[in-house]
């Protein structure tokens, strides 16, 4: 059993404290994790499910305990695949020029890719990439079939903070830089 206190830690650094907390405890059957926010508890509790843990939430006194007891052995927790890749999209327009353009050329993309025969591990939107995902978005449609053809759809929560939409999040599911890197550094990434 081990704890790690990660009280007044922004994100990304629970999640790495977490890992190096797993990576420092070889056969680790639990851990506790503390947390103080909302977005800290949900990536981390992400993090912990992907290395096979199942963990529960206790909240006190504006602190989140995240009690996780192994579950079983992931042995495949990210293949790199022969044709895995995953895209990191960074702006809500495509291409440089003309904006009305670049949201025409947006949705075209992400149509053509939803209909592709080798679809990514995961679409991942960081800065203005996440009004794509979030209320009045033209493109929840498409990111929904990608959704349920198993492509995971990550918005940056540091992004959706920055732009006042976490509230507004229509599809997927809000993730960290950490996680982000580690899918950047695993994967072929496409980057727009």
């Amino acid at each position: 059993m081990r704890t790690v206190d990660c009280r007044g830690k922004k994100c990304p650094e629970p999640v790495i404290m977490t890992k190096k907390a797993l990576e420092e405890s070889e056969n680790l059957q639990e851990i506790t994790v503390i947390v103080d926010n909302e977005v800290s508890r949900e990536n981390v509790m992400k993090f912990l499910k992907s290395k096979g843990f199942t963990a529960k939430v206790e909240e006190k006194e504006g602190l989140y305990y995240l009690f996780a007891q192994k579950e079983y052995v992931n042995e495949g927790e990210i293949k790199k695949e022969k044709n895995s890749y995953v895209v990191l999209i960074g702006k809500n327009t495509f291409g440089s020029g003309s904006e009305e353009l670049g949201r025409v050329l947006m949705r075209s993309f992400m149509y053509s890719l939803s209909e592709a025969q080798v679809l990514p591990e995961s679409i991942m939107f960081v800065n203005s990439g996440v009004f794509l995902t979030t209320e009045g978005s033209e493109l929840i449609d498409i990111l929904k079939v990608f959704e349920e053809k198993g492509v995971k759809i990550l918005s940056c929560g540091t992004c959706l903070d920055y732009y006042n939409l976490k509230d507004k999040l229509q599809v997927g599911s809000i993730t960290n830089m950490y996680t982000i890197v580690e899918k950047m550094t695993t994967f072929k990434t496409i980057t727009i």
